[in-house]
């Protein structure tokens, strides 16, 4: 029989699972928190602060940026591609083989792979940690995708797993050598295609709680073969992820899982971690601001799912074609997404250049929690003052610039 859940029990689950319910986040800092999300997307776009940063500050609180470096790299993580360009545990290591194998026999990704890229594996050995300065540069002189030889080498060798990005500098990836930078008895394991995708799956579930198939594709990324050894992995039960139905989500539609039906009658529709399906997901909500590239929302159609919340990346869009600005930043609290704020710094000063509330019951208290969560996101940040400039409804403008003056700084 399938467990059947609603709408309501499925984002609860999933708030849980991605730590911003309940006391049980908190603990273990930051390597705790990135084992618990699998995966830490990355950007080239900082406002605030990088968006991994954001990512610990969501869940922990303010913990010092410089820290949340050094616990991202400290040795127990590697960077390599999942649901994009990830800070991933180093524990998961061996659940890349697969995408390593497929880059190495494509020998090409975004370039071809130029005859230096012995040479290069040689001087990243010789040297250990390097970055392609070191190596001699990252770009030919032309635009920013024009990269040099060296670079697209590295690039590979990352890509088939013979070096490590182990940390960023100035966000320039430096490498070091696989059988310095991965324990040897991750080095040594040799899992096929179908367990690395079947082991994959299972940490996308535990990360996203519950889950469509469409979820865990977006989470680890795969295609073609790959997928297809994700649904048998769930319809196998390989994955360990459970068969549930959720109520008001989209019929499966193809691949994967049980085909049985729930107490009601309906049809299995999502996965959802064994673990998360035991006992009511209970404590406090975070009320907090959220990087675009929160495992969260970093899936547009999910986001709408789960929370009735439209929301698109603005960053790459003409500006007189915005919405709600560059970088806006969904706002948590109360377990829901009840507005975006497009921040900016100016001195000691947070500046919200556009703010807006969703509709939706309970509107003071939204516009009070905005504000608690400019508050929290100034401090963190070092600054000593919050400004709103553009407050959508503007009928908002009044009551938030209230609450911010009264909330204590």
């Amino acid at each position: 029989m399938v467990t059947s859940l609603t709408p309501e029990e499925a984002r609860r689950i999933i708030l849980r699972a991605q730590g911003f319910l309940g006391s049980d986040a908190r603990r273990g800092g930051v390597p705790a928190t990135l084992r618990r999300l699998g995966a830490v997307q990355l950007d080239t776009i900082s406002v605030l602060a990088r968006s991994h940063e954001l990512v610990a500050y969501a869940r922990l609180g303010a913990v010092g940026r410089q820290a949340v470096e050094r616990a991202y790299w400290s040795g127990g993580a590697f960077e390599y591609w999942c649901h994009a360009a990830c800070i991933l545990p180093i524990e998961d290591w061996p659940l890349y083989s697969f995408r390593r194998r497929a880059f190495r026999e494509r020998r090409y990704r975004w370039h071809e792979v130029p005859p230096v890229v012995d040479k290069v594996l040689e001087q990243v050995r010789e040297s250990g940690q390097v970055t392609t300065t070191d190596l001699g540069g990252a770009k030919n002189g032309g635009p920013w995708w024009d990269w040099s030889d060296v670079k697209i080498a590295v690039e590979w060798l990352l890509d088939i797993g013979e070096v490590v990005c182990v940390r960023r500098v100035g966000w320039r990836r430096v490498y070091e050598p696989a059988e310095r930078a991965v324990p040897a008895e991750l080095l040594a394991q040799d899992l096929s295609d179908q367990e690395c995708v079947a082991r994959l799956a299972r940490v996308a579930g535990r990360a996203l709680g519950v889950a469509t198939r469409a979820d865990l594709v977006d989470f680890i990324r795969v295609k073609g073969p790959h997928a297809a050894m994700l649904d048998e992995a769930l319809a196998s039960g390989a994955a360990g992820l459970t068969p549930v139905h959720v109520a008001g989500w989209p019929a499966r539609r193809s691949g994967g899982g049980s085909g049985g039906s729930d107490a009601s009658g309906g049809p299995a529709n999502a996965w959802a971690d064994p673990a998360a399906l035991d006992g009511e997901p209970r404590g406090r909500h975070r009320t907090t601001l959220l990087s675009p590239f929160d495992s969260l929302v970093w899936d547009r159609a999910r986001t709408e799912r789960v929370f009735g919340f439209n929301h698109r990346l603005e960053a790459y869009v003409p500006k007189d074609k915005r919405v709600h600005g560059y970088f806006a930043m969904p706002v948590l609290a109360g377990g829901r997404l009840v507005g975006r704020v497009d921040p900016a710094r100016d001195g000691a000063t947070l500046v919200a250049h556009h703010v807006s509330v969703e509709p939706g019951p309970g509107m003071r208290k939204r516009v009070e929690s905005v504000a608690e969560a400019l508050w929290s996101a100034a401090e963190w940040v070092g600054c000593t003052e919050v400004r709103a400039e553009r407050v959508t409804p503007p009928a908002l403008a009044s009551p938030l610039r209230e609450a911010l003056a009264t909330h204590p700084a």
